[in-house]
């Protein structure tokens, strides 16, 4: 993979797309500070300069090589690969669907992918990821945790990002070949998997307890509420009560 630094820079995803046409395939962007990050649901990310990584992946596709109807799969490659590198680095983590990454109640890397199509297939996806590493103060988020605060142990940034991307390379082949491994293993991560809790119904605006049983084929979150009745929610159809 193509390692591109930057020292300062709005948004790692933004400078990508800026780019998008002169970037070959496995190139990533990664800087130390972003002015403007951003995140799912139009949030912005705040990190603090030089204490985690932000870093955008970007993939290249040939035509018909990865359907639209299928793009949910990248979240599930990037997901499981920040689980596995949080693992390796002594932190339990899980994903909290579709693609924030959670330590028991605090949030500990935030995800955003963008994808631009060529007919009804993917051509191109910028991967951003924001994980707090160092970072040991969050003024504007409560509710954000840092590899530092749950091991004790300051990290080298770019060992972390070297890690980071081997167990992505390793990974990637499995979009093509192993589909069904990466929803597998997307699966036995989530938040709140097994466990009754209450959601907010962004369709029908109501509150709802229920239990996550899994995620459909289509990527859509399967709850199965307190009647017995399993409801199906694309991206922004249902929300958290936390």
């Amino acid at each position: 993979m193509k390692l591109i630094r930057l020292l300062s820079i709005d948004s790692t995803n933004s400078e990508a797309q800026r780019r998008l046409p002169e970037l070959s395939s496995g190139t990533v962007l990664a800087a130390r500070e972003q002015t403007a990050g951003r995140g799912q649901r139009g949030n912005s990310w705040f990190s603090e300069p030089g204490a985690n990584l932000t870093f955008s992946i970007v993939l290249k596709f040939a035509q018909g090589e990865l359907p639209a109807r299928n793009a949910h799969w990248l979240n599930y490659l990037i997901s499981n690969v920040v689980v596995a590198f949080l693992q390796d680095c002594g932190v339990d983590s899980q994903v909290k669907w579709p693609n924030d990454i959670y330590v028991g109640r605090r949030k500990i890397c935030g995800i955003l992918i963008e994808n631009t199509l060529r007919g009804d297939s993917l051509e191109a996806s910028v991967i951003g990821v924001g994980i707090n590493i160092n970072q040991q103060a969050f003024p504007q988020l409560a509710s954000a945790t840092s590899v530092r605060l749950c091991t004790g142990r300051k990290m080298d940034l770019d060992a972390c990002l070297e890690a980071l991307l081997a167990l992505f390379e390793q990974a990637l082949p499995q979009l093509k070949e192993e589909p069904s491994a990466l929803l597998e293993a997307y699966t036995a991560r989530l938040f709140q998997k097994g466990e009754q809790a209450s959601y907010h119904d962004c369709l029908k605006e109501e509150q709802i307890t229920g239990v996550i049983e899994g995620v459909a084929p289509d990527g859509r979150l399967q709850i199965r509420d307190s009647a017995g009745m399993l409801r199906l929610y694309q991206f922004k159809e249902v929300s958290y009560i936390l």
